[in-house]
């Protein structure tokens, strides 16, 4: 496996019964970046991650890890990654510092344990409770701080931020950057758009087990799906815009006014506003969120 890849997946395959799960993953991540990986439930985040780890098995197709076939040696990628699962399962009656305290002793206490209050308290994170008194939150605070502690070569994060308050999601971003300086590789599923454009560097999009899109963020939302305002200067009908092929009347004002949406190249409509009066444009690209969910249109 080449070193400059902590992720790499081919044709990788799932079906639980009759229901296709992944359908030919191909996946690769740079070491040392921060990889999003996005899609909405039942897309097939989860079982990728899982098949990453060797906590399922795919039915066809190889996955490494950090250079490691994860079938031939689970033990071994386990102590190399920091892993947080969309559910968590801990004892209930054992506290929040003996639960980490079980995970340190299972890592051989690889972790520093002022490393681990430093997490707790950035986090907002008592240590003292017991883990059935925590809300769903806390516990994804303790998630979070059990898979950092003890400063993995690789992250793989499902849903980081889900159930957690705006400031601290904007910790858990900072802790991820940190950890990118720090040497780290940091894969993480999520379907929140704006966490995702704020901290990785590519992302992935799965659509019903298949990758659809692979991409540095700047480049997908850079292209393909714009926002166009365009201002005239006395009414105008806008029919021949509309035929512009790529071209979506969005809304218009009185005929002095419209809102359009471009997919493709913007050089058709350019020509047909040159024959208008136009006395004001401007351009936005699209937000992440919008790119991901035209991928989605038409899905129930």
């Amino acid at each position: 496996m080449d070193q400059s890849l902590a992720v790499l997946t081919e044709r990788l395959t799932k079906s639980y019964g009759s229901v296709q799960a992944l359908g030919g993953v191909d996946l690769k991540v740079r070491t040392g970046e921060i990889f999003g990986f996005l899609g909405p439930n039942g897309a097939g985040k989860t079982t990728t991650i899982r098949c990453l780890l060797d906590l399922i098995r795919p039915d066809s197709g190889t996955a490494r890890v950090l250079g490691l076939d994860p079938q031939a040696e689970p033990v071994a990628v386990r102590a190399r990654v920091g892993y947080l699962p969309g559910e968590l399962r801990m004892e209930d009656n054992l506290t929040v510092e003996g639960v980490l305290r079980i995970f340190n002793k299972l890592r051989h206490g690889k972790a520093s344990w002022d490393f681990v209050r430093q997490l707790a308290e950035r986090l907002d994170l008592d240590l003292r409770p017991a883990i059935k008194n925590l809300s769903k939150g806390n516990k994804q605070k303790v998630g979070l701080v059990q898979a950092m502690m003890h400063r993995p070569e690789l992250l793989l994060l499902d849903e980081p931020t889900i159930g957690l308050d705006p400031l601290v999601q904007q910790e858990v971003l900072r802790l991820i950057r940190e950890a990118r300086a720090d040497g780290a590789t940091i894969f993480f599923s999520s379907h929140i758009m704006s966490e995702v454009e704020e901290v990785a560097e590519r992302v992935a999009i799965i659509r019903r087990g298949e990758i659809v899109e692979v991409a540095e963020i700047d480049a997908l939302t850079n292209r393909a799906l714009h926002r166009v305002a365009v201002r005239f200067r006395e009414p105008v009908g806008i029919s021949a815009l509309a035929a512009v092929p790529g071209v979506t009347v969005l809304s218009q004002d009185n005929g002095t006014g419209v809102r359009l949406q471009v997919e493709g190249e913007m050089d058709g409509l350019i020509k047909a506003l040159a024959a208008l009066p136009v006395t004001d444009f401007d351009t936005e690209h699209p937000s992440l969120e919008e790119i991901f969910l035209a991928y989605y249109k038409g899905d129930g």
